[in-house]
């Protein structure tokens, strides 16, 4: 799997979890009492995090990124929805790179 493929998987994985761990388990914690809904999203999301990063650097190093380009992506996972939105972009570098 080419690392622009990879880094958009991931990408989306870590993004839905991030979203499952805000909209779905910290409500259930606070608001049923249940924090064992946290601790196994935000483990999943952790995990997936930490292959978000590693994905990350092995885009950014095989394509040559610049390193405000690399900041804004890992930026982009810590606001809700910004891998969504960082997928368009990496979606057009790998269709100009395949063709």
């Amino acid at each position: 799997m080419n690392a622009l493929r990879q880094l958009r998987l991931i990408a989306f994985l870590e993004g839905m979890s991030f979203l499952g761990l805000l909209f779905i388990a910290m409500p259930v914690k606070y608001l049923l009492g249940q924090p064992l809904a946290v601790r196994i999203a935000g483990s999943v999301h952790g995990l997936l995090f930490l292959l978000f990063v590693s994905s990350l650097f092995r885009a950014a190093a095989e394509h040559e990124w610049p390193v405000r380009r690399s900041l804004a992506a890992f930026g982009a996972s810590l606001v809700p929805f910004g891998t969504f939105v960082l997928d368009r972009a990496l979606k057009r570098e790998q269709e100009e790179t395949r063709g």
